[in-house]
């Protein structure tokens, strides 16, 4: 090699496919990268690239010592622009006791100043309910009289206080174009309840939103701090800002994305031929790290909420429909991108729900584009056979089983379920032991999105540093290996295109590590420093880390 190389990188293992399919998990010596124009464009031993001259061709030589190299870690389902909404005011996330929810809450209120309209929390867990009726009632002598808005953990719900559903005109008879719901009372009056987005919408849309400014600023920061945890890319898997587009322009004119995006519009029931068509023409958008590709639908909600789509109703009697009014209109809108060569990324849960999306799968007609299902949170036999004929990929979270679920069932979404349906929770390890493409990622901000925590999760299906709790189904563990594949050439699988390897001619998204994900004990990996993230062969130093610039 005699032409230039923009960034020569040296670590002591590199995980190129060689390595991740050896025994040891280690590179046999030191090996070198050398990158020019994004591309990685050779690979060798440190003593064959200085042989080579390599280090001399070279603009930056940057040398990290005893760390290792993996091909860049991207999160498959992430919602960066959406979850700034969703994570405004008070983080109630991990509190699960009713007493401790409203004592949080009571002692935020008056915190918040007197012209403050609104009041906002998120991240609330069904269990604070305590087994009750889901209803503003949780909040009764605690919320001031005042507009409160909190958005439950999972995203597909939140509860409006008394003075906000008032303040919103919530009648309790409004009628939706999907089985977005509203909680009503025993008198048929709103309960603050609201279900799915189209109910979410009747009240969030009175509340103020952030300055233009203010959101640029919060989703570089977003953005910058998924870089700082080793992540180089993320699937973004809607549209629900109307102007996303405008936050990701300005943002690029202030600045370089600290991470790639890859955009995957929602299409959402009730759409017309021209909304099929404008997602058609969002696939030409594009800007320097981020792009359109795909779109993202969604069949069913979610099992907490009592909004998926089950074979059998939940043990309250509900989860009993999809989410489209119509579920033929969802086949439709899948067979009209398939053959306009667009992939589709479709949100299932419910074990229905998951069965209806495979089937319309593989009615489709034999193409190269390659569909995903999202979430598969519980799978009878038949259903995951039902996958695997679709040739449908598949992305998890194995941090929602772990941080949402319990062994002993005494969670909301495992009593929702019951015992029977609750044991055939998130099976990864046999979804990818049939040969199943399966990726991973967060679902941010439902879960937190460091994937050195999610690595750990689908290996020990518990979280990572709680020795002490019992794990979910750990026969559905998967390997270091492939939970570090669904980070990086499986989710590239995922989508049908190349990538996520370390090898000549692929992107130079790196991600490098201080310990090895292959051979590093899962819960120390969780608290592995990251040294760099390098996006298009520019790299980012992590202020934690030390570089030996050569």
């Amino acid at each position: 090699m005699t032409d230039t190389i923009d960034l020569l990188l040296i670590a002591d293992t590199v995980l190129t496919p060689e390595v991740i399919a050896s025994a040891s998990g280690r590179s046999p010596e030191r090996t070198a990268i050398a990158v020019r124009d994004g591309i990685i464009v050779g690979i060798a031993s440190e003593a064959g690239a200085h042989a080579a001259g390599w280090p001399a061709a070279a603009a930056e030589v940057l040398d990290v010592g005893d760390a290792t190299v993996s091909a860049g870690f991207v999160d498959a389902h992430i919602h960066p622009i959406m979850g700034l909404q969703l994570t405004r005011g008070l983080d109630l996330s991990g509190i699960t006791e009713r007493e401790a929810v409203r004592s949080t809450i009571a002692a935020y209120v008056p915190e918040r100043p007197a012209d403050e309209d609104w009041i906002l929390a998120w991240g609330l867990d069904p269990a604070a309910f305590g087994g009750r009726e889901f209803g503003n009632d949780l909040l009764t002598g605690i919320d001031g009289g005042r507009k409160l808005f909190i958005t439950l953990f999972d995203g597909h719900s939140a509860l409006a206080s008394a003075a906000a559903i008032e303040a919103a005109g919530v009648r309790g008879d409004e009628v939706f174009s999907d089985a977005s719901a509203l909680g009503l009372d025993a008198d048929g009056r709103p309960n603050g309840m609201l279900y799915e987005f189209s109910a979410q919408d009747l009240v969030l849309s009175h509340v103020p939103e952030l300055t233009f400014d203010d959101r640029v600023q919060q989703l570089a920061d977003l953005l910058g701090g998924m870089a700082a945890t080793g992540i180089v890319a993320g699937q973004m898997l809607d549209l629900m800002a109307a102007d996303s587009f405008d936050l990701l322009e300005e943002l690029e004119r202030r600045q370089d994305l600290p991470i790639r995006l890859r955009i995957s519009p929602s299409v959402f029931p009730g759409f017309t031929r021209e909304d099929l068509e404008r997602h058609l023409r969002f696939q030409e958008l594009a800007g320097r790290r981020w792009y359109v590709r795909g779109v993202k639908l969604m069949i069913d909600g979610t099992i907490d909420n009592g909004t998926a789509w089950l074979f059998e109703p939940d043990t309250k009697g509900e989860s009993t429909q999809s989410i489209w009014l119509d579920p033929a209109e969802y086949r439709e809108a899948v067979r009209f991108f398939h053959e306009h060569g667009i992939p589709t990324t479709t949100h299932a849960i419910g074990d229905k729900g998951i069965a209806f999306v495979a089937e319309t799968l593989s009615a489709l007609p034999a193409s190269d584009v390659q569909h995903r299902i999202e979430h598969i949170e519980t799978l009878p036999d038949e259903v995951l056979d039902e996958i695997i004929a679709s040739g449908a990929a598949a992305s998890m979270q194995p941090t929602h089983c772990t941080l949402y679920t319990r062994a002993d069932h005494t969670d909301n979404w495992s009593q929702r379920l019951g015992d029977e349906r609750a044991d055939r929770a998130w099976r990864t390890r046999d979804l990818r032991d049939r040969g199943a493409i399966l990726t991973l990622g967060s679902d941010w901000p439902i879960a937190p999105y460091d994937p050195r925590g999610v690595v750990a999760a689908a290996q020990l299906r518990r979280p990572a540093g709680r020795e002490e709790v019992e794990p979910v189904r750990p026969d559905q563990s998967l390997s270091a290996r492939a939970a570090v594949e669904g980070y990086t050439s499986e989710y590239w699988r995922s989508v049908g295109e190349p990538g996520g390897r370390i090898e000549p001619g692929l992107p130079a998204d790196l991600t490098v590590w201080a310990l090895n994900p292959l051979t590093t004990d899962p819960d120390a990996f969780a608290e592995s420093p990251v040294i760099l993230t390098v996006v298009g062969g520019r790299p980012s130093v992590s202020p934690a880390s030390t570089v030996d610039a050569g």
